[in-house]
């Protein structure tokens, strides 16, 4: 595949730099086999004792705002974010982000980060919270969160402990305990 201008845009402006062939949608409930099968090989059996899975785990994610990449009839990636509290504020937490590995550095990743953010504030969301690398997220307005401000349901680096705001000004005054939206 050659990165090359390709326009199929469900949620977001079409970006300058999308894989020819690759389609974004959202994700509906026929790629969840997909989608595990790529969880498994990206982040191995490991992944259901992370923080940020054990956030996720019995609240359904926004099919609205998750979406697939495919390729040749193939699924080779996804997004997901599932809606959440941060003491009283509700927010967005992204994750997890998966391209299956021998597509990994061609861009796809991105592409579904810059649609989902989109995404979500075209749907009104007003802040996204994620456990990940800062230099992979920056470009997507992710910051390292404020020191204590927010409490996870288990342990997290806090350096890995990243906010988005989709509106200026989202995350001020936001702290507390950081649970399902139910």
């Amino acid at each position: 595949m050659t990165a090359m201008m390709s326009v199929d845009t469900l949620h977001a402006p079409a970006s300058p730099l999308l894989l020819d062939g690759v389609h974004f949608r959202s994700e509906n409930p026929a790629d969840t086999d997909r989608i595990e099968a790529i969880h498994e090989v990206t982040f191995g059996p490991g992944r259901f004792a992370r923080t940020a899975f054990r956030l996720r785990e019995g609240t359904p994610h926004d099919p609205l705002l998750s979406l697939v990449a495919e390729a040749g009839g193939e699924l080779v990636g996804s997004v997901r974010l599932t809606p959440i509290l941060i003491g009283e504020t509700p927010a967005l937490l992204l994750g997890p982000l998966a391209v299956r590995p021998e597509l990994k550095n061609l861009g796809v990743g991105k592409a579904l980060m810059r649609r989902s953010m989109e995404a979500a504030r075209q749907h009104g969301h007003r802040l996204v919270l994620l456990v990940g690398d800062l230099p992979y997220y920056w470009p997507f307005g992710f910051r390292v969160a404020k020191a204590g401000a927010i409490e996870m349901p288990g342990p997290v680096d806090p350096t890995r402990l990243l906010v988005a705001e989709l509106i200026a000004g989202a995350s001020d005054g936001v702290g507390g305990a950081a649970r399902a939206a139910r």
